[in-house]
Parts: C-alpha cells; sequence; structure tokens
C-alpha cells in the first residue's frame, strides 16, 4: 500500500511540475486591436460612460458636419478645421486619412480629443501633435493636461483639457483598448 501511495504522489508531483513548466511564467498581453475608424474609438470610449459621468459634447466638424452630444467624423479635407480645433499642424495634414472629434460643448479647453488615423509614422505624428499642444498659445483658460496613445499601431489619440474631464477620459480609454500605447499623459502647466 505504501508502494501505490508513494507511486501516486510521484505521479502528482511529474504532472504538477509539467503544466508549471508549460505556462507558469508566461504573462498574457492585451490583444492589439485595430479599430475600424477613428470614429469607433470614440464611441467605444464615450459609450463606457454612465448617464452621470457625460458632458455636453459635440463632435464631427463645426457647421454642417456637427454632432450634437456624441463624437463625431471629422473631414480631413477640411485641413484649416483640423488645424485650428484640433490642433493638427499644417505640415501633418496630409498624413491623416480618417479623424473623429469630440469636444466640449462650453468651452473646448475644457476637453477636445481628436482621433487621427495615421497613414505614415504613427509616432512621429502623435510627437509633432504633443509639440503643438504644449505651443499653442491659449485663450480663455489653459488645459490641465494632455493624453497622447497610439492606438492599434495606425491610431493616435490626443486630448487635453481640465484634470477632471482628461482624468476619467484616459481610464476609460485604457479600459476600452488596453493594448493601447499611452506616449503621454502629461500636465501642460509645467
Amino acid at each position: 500500500m505504501k508502494k501505490i501511495i508513494a507511486m501516486l504522489l510521484a505521479m502528482m508531483l511529474v504532472a504538477s511540475m509539467a503544466a508549471c513548466g508549460n505556462g507558469g511564467n508566461t504573462e498574457t498581453q492585451p490583444k492589439v486591436e485595430v479599430p475600424a475608424s477613428a470614429l469607433e474609438i470614440l464611441e467605444k470610449v464615450w459609450g463606457s460612460y454612465t448617464e452621470d459621468e457625460k458632458f455636453y459634447v459635440y463632435g464631427g466638424n463645426m457647421g454642417e458636419n456637427v454632432v450634437e452630444n456624441a463624437p463625431g467624423a471629422f473631414d480631413v479635407t477640411d485641413t484649416d478645421g483640423l488645424t485650428y480645433n484640433l490642433l493638427v499642424p499644417a505640415e501633418q495634414t496630409g498624413n491623416i486619412d480618417g479623424a473623429a472629434s469630440m469636444v466640449h460643448g462650453m468651452l473646448a479647453n475644457n476637453f477636445t480629443c481628436g482621433v487621427f488615423h495615421v497613414t505614415g509614422d504613427a509616432k512621429a505624428f502623435a510627437e509633432a501633435m504633443k509639440t503643438a499642444v504644449f505651443g499653442n498659445q491659449w485663450m480663455c483658460g489653459m488645459p490641465e493636461k494632455v493624453l497622447v496613445s497610439v492606438i492599434g499601431g495606425e491610431y493616435v489619440l490626443v486630448a487635453f483639457g481640465i484634470g477632471d474631464a482628461i482624468n476619467p477620459f484616459e481610464t476609460k480609454l485604457a479600459a476600452a483598448y488596453p493594448a493601447a500605447e499611452q506616449l503621454y499623459f502629461e500636465d501642460l502647466a509645467q
């Protein structure tokens, strides 16, 4: 009987060691998700807000293409709008073939977010956007924080505004896109 118990214990020990060796030290990485559009990214993040958490926003281009209380697609042929409303440097507008926006309905400095599908180097575009946001001449108050992330290697998200708006947005973005690469989440007033 002692031999049978010893043999069973030895088999269990070998089986448990084999199980540990097969996957015990591997870390699970979030799956890199490439969204279908810039608008999909903002809709997914904004859709995770409860009604009590939401604030008045508009999306898309000002004028005919504006969407109230939701993100909207931004017409990238409106290069002046990209530069004026979303701070895209003029020399970078040709590197975008899709965009979406969501802006605080009362004061853009409270919250502005643009998502851009970049045709070239997403990290170089992200760096140019960070430089543009930090170098902007602010009117009506300066935003407190800037967030720049790359999603799926093709999309650059740039958001800036007050901490009360940017902090929860950053949390919801990370939950919606865990594989997003956050390049910058910094205070603007340095």
